[in-house]
């Protein structure tokens, strides 16, 4: 049973460079508006229906992909869970005061690792790496890798792991 749930989550779909470069690209644009939409609900406190009728009003708005719903509805089902998650692995840091963002992006690659069997954790943790970088402060990415790294290390013990 155990060796059939390894082939499956090692199982990839054959895709070319360009194709492989072009998901990649779409997932990483993918994240970000889940980021952007996360950290408004958060900062807002709307309900993520509201958010998403005043994002279609806008014309300007990109719409969102299969995959930004399924991070973004996954990190708010999942939310305690995942919550309880970072709590663990965050030494002397209370959730509520943690940096909006940086709570986000940690709560996405979570959601990602627990819940997305085709992406492995290693890509997971660059993800939300790259994100920090990019909208966190200055020791954001630092910050995320080393707890969706300690986080990995757990899962991969308790065979959840894909890596």
């Amino acid at each position: 049973m155990e060796g059939e749930r390894r082939q499956r989550l090692h199982r990839r779909p054959q895709l070319s460079a360009p194709g492989v470069i072009c998901l990649m690209l779409e997932r990483r644009k993918a994240r970000k508006l889940a980021l952007e939409i996360l950290y408004q609900k958060e900062i807002t406190g709307r309900s993520l229906e509201k958010i998403m009728e005043d994002r279609a009003y806008f014309e300007e708005s990109e719409p969102l992909s299969d995959f930004s719903l399924r991070i973004i509805q996954g990190v708010l089902k999942h939310q305690k869970q995942i919550n309880e998650m970072i709590e663990k692995y965050t030494d002397n840091w209370a959730l509520e005061r943690m940096p909006i963002l940086d709570k986000n992006i940690i709560r996405m690659g979570i959601y990602e690792m627990l819940y997305e069997e085709d992406i492995p954790f290693s890509v997971s943790i660059n993800e939300a790496v790259e994100l920090a970088k990019i909208f966190g402060m200055k020791d954001s990415s630092r910050f995320v890798n080393g707890i969706l790294g300690r986080i990995a290390l757990e899962l991969r013990g308790s065979h959840v792991g894909r890596e």
